[in-house]
């Protein structure tokens, strides 16, 4: 997995309100906010009457705030940058252990690909040296999870790059649905809808757009290996360091934006039979769309 919250370059909001709920003349004039959220240009369009639009949008920076708040490794504050300065996490604020516990359920049903303790193996490559005895820190398992406090191994860090940013885009969904809001579309580099139907394009940075999905109140996150290279290597790492990806592109539906995250950073190094036996752990309807090196395509589940 890469090494930070932050590297997505684009973030994009679009959400309606609740049907009949609006003059057709309100809907044709959305309320836009532009900026810069989670480390990207940033824009939110929110299709309601002014009052529920700002509201939204009020709502939706506070989440990404959050989130930012929690998992950002820029931020010496932030929640995982404590952790990983002191290597323990006392009372875990509420989203922060719903993330770490879905790491472990991720981690086991991939088998240990999904390992967000590849940090300091991370940080190894990107100054190159002591890559072995980085690589000898990393296993989620060594990580200790309760309500109480999230324990580090010693020298272990964390980075929730491989599915944080699925986290906050499902942030931004409940929050925006607790409003009223029925139609609605984040896309933090990962897709979440509420409601639908959505028409999704599957892209890939070499090959472009290669397939399309119709998205009804569920996500998908794509991971690209090759669209961000450390010196010379995909930013997708197995915590081993002894798998390279399998796939050029990894597309995955799923109910949660957190899981789609995670699991289409895992699957990118692993085989098609490993993800098959990866998809009978996960939650039914999980399925993912596999982009390989020639440009050819596969769907499973």
């Amino acid at each position: 997995m890469s090494d930070e919250l932050t590297r997505r370059r684009f973030l994009a909001i679009s959400a309606a309100a609740p049907l009949g709920a609006v003059a057709p003349a309100a809907r044709a004039a959305p309320v836009t906010w532009q900026g810069f959220a989670l480390g990207a240009e940033a824009r939110l369009t929110i299709h309601a009457p002014p009052p529920l639009a700002d509201r939204a949008i009020a709502a939706t920076l506070s989440q990404l705030r959050q989130a930012e708040q929690l998992f950002s490794l820029y931020d010496p504050a932030s929640a995982l940058s404590r952790l990983n300065r002191t290597g323990v996490l006392k009372n875990p604020p509420p989203p922060f252990l719903d993330l770490a516990r879905l790491c472990t359920r991720m981690h086991a049903a991939t088998a240990g690909v999904f390992d967000p303790t590849v940090q300091p193996l991370w940080q190894a490559l990107a100054q190159g040296g002591g890559v072995r005895e980085a690589a000898r820190l990393t296993g989620w398992h060594k990580v200790s999870v309760t309500a109480q406090e999230i324990r580090l191994a010693p020298g272990q860090a964390l980075t929730f790059n491989g599915i944080a940013q699925g986290f906050a885009t499902g942030m931004v969904r409940a929050a925006l649905g607790r409003l009223g809001l029925e139609r609605i579309l984040v896309n933090t580099g990962e897709f979440a809808a509420l409601g639908g139907p959505f028409r999704i394009g599957l892209a890939d940075p070499e090959h472009g757009v290669f397939a399309a999905r119709s998205l009804t109140g569920r996500a998908i996150a794509t991971s690209s290996p090759g669209a961000l290279r450390l010196r010379g290597a995909a930013h997708i790492l197995h915590p081993a360091l002894d798998r390279r990806p399998l796939w050029a592109t990894v597309s995955t539906e799923a109910g949660s934006a957190a899981l789609a995250d995670a699991a289409s950073t895992a699957f990118c190094l692993m085989s098609e039979r490993e993800i098959s036996a990866a998809l009978a752990r996960l939650p039914g309807g999980t399925s993912v769309t596999l982009l390989a090196q020639d440009g050819s395509h596969i769907t499973l589940g």
